[in-house]
């Protein structure tokens, strides 16, 4: 197991000195790339050196080495933060966001205090007495709430986004890199967790070996998500589609909002603009020649759903028409939803059933029946 992680250490170190070679030297990474994941992997190569440096016996095993690779361990989570929130929500560096760093320095000022500077004699010493174990538990501790606290404050960002974005578009965003991306960390911090928990009760899994294994997955996570920003940073740019107005200004009245629910549902009969797989709300509002925020209080107030659910409900109702013609009867199932606008086969299958509280299959069994 040993040397598989020190094999892991050389590979991320590597790596991390491949994705700083790529954007030190591309213009174009340079100007397309997150910021933070490239503070990031600056960090990651500064801690990963020094394993390097422990595990090849350059600094004659002085285990210190290791610990300052440790600096990074506060890190983590407010990268993953802040890397989240200035993807999802365009949101550009600002000074005010380094205080989310102070922590980490004050965590690493401790982190020398305690198991650096002192001299081998003290820290044995320590060892002995068992006052160096509750220390490693104490920072150890430390550095597990903090990162999870802030990975939980980053997955809210997410599915606030997520949610956001449904007031806009009648389709579903690919995310799932991003999702998983999270859910990965998430892993992570929830082994580490469970060691923790684990090591207060007395079975110790919280040795060196174990710590170092939650610290290169996690590193080697963000390492993996870097490579993919690097080759292909379009993958987080849909900041534009979640910039949603306020309506409080809307001045229409509600004798206007009623005839610009007729209007709409005469709209949606007619002229079937769902049809567009990729309708947004902008285009819709300009069909009624109204302002964007005016459809949106025309979906919360008189209709009670928000654009993603509007657009999806005729959808379905599309899809049962098409189903009993016999103009699509060749086609299969995900065909007839295309057909009917839907783009991903999860979201019309979960359309479909809160809309007809069945499944699709499970809806034309009975009707045939």
């Amino acid at each position: 197991m040993q040397v598989f992680l020190n094999q892991l250490v050389y590979f991320g170190f590597l790596q991390s000195l491949f994705l700083l070679f790529v954007y030190l030297v591309s213009p174009k990474n340079r100007e397309n790339v997150n910021g933070y994941i490239v503070f990031f992997i600056i960090i990651l190569t500064v801690g990963l050196s020094s394993r390097v440096a422990y595990l090849s016996g350059i600094v004659e095993n002085n285990y210190r080495w290791v610990v300052f690779s440790e600096f990074a361990t506060l890190m983590f989570g407010p990268t993953v933060y802040l890397f989240t929130k200035s993807s999802l929500y365009g949101e550009r560096f600002k000074t005010q966001n380094l205080y989310h760093y102070l922590p980490a320095v004050v965590y690493n000022a401790f982190v020398v205090m305690f198991f650096i500077w002192p001299s081998d004699e003290e820290l044995q010493a320590r060892t002995d007495s068992g006052e160096q174990l509750r220390n490693v538990m104490l920072f150890v501790g430390v550095g597990l709430v903090y990162n999870v606290t802030y990975w939980y404050r980053s997955v809210r960002l997410f599915r606030k986004f997520k949610t956001k974005l449904e007031s806009e578009i009648s389709y579903v965003v690919q995310s799932r890199f991003f999702n998983n991306f999270l859910i990965a960390v998430g892993g992570c911090l929830l082994c580490w967790f469970t060691m923790y928990l684990l090591s207060l009760v007395g079975i110790q899994l919280l040795n060196k070996l174990a710590w170092q294994t939650v610290w290169m997955s996690l590193a080697l996570i963000i390492l993996f998500i870097a490579f993919y920003v690097l080759r292909s940073p379009e993958l987080f740019k849909v900041t534009e589609l979640s910039k949603v107005k306020k309506y409080s200004n809307s001045r229409l009245s509600h004798s206007d909002l009623e005839q610009l629910e007729l209007r709409l549902k005469e709209l949606m009969v007619e002229k079937k603009p769902y049809l567009n797989a990729k309708l947004l709300k902008a285009e819709l509002a300009e069909m009624l020649e109204v302002s964007s925020p005016e459809v949106a209080r025309l979906l919360n107030e008189r209709i009670g759903m928000n654009f993603f659910e509007y657009v999806n409900y005729y959808r379905v109702k599309e899809f049962v028409e098409l189903a009993k013609s016999e103009k699509y009867k060749n086609l299969t199932m995900f065909g007839l939803a295309q057909e009917a606008g839907f783009n991903s086969k999860t979201t019309f299958n979960k359309s479909f059933k809160n809309l007809m509280g069945k499944s699709p299959s499970e809806y034309f069994k009975n009707q045939t029946s």
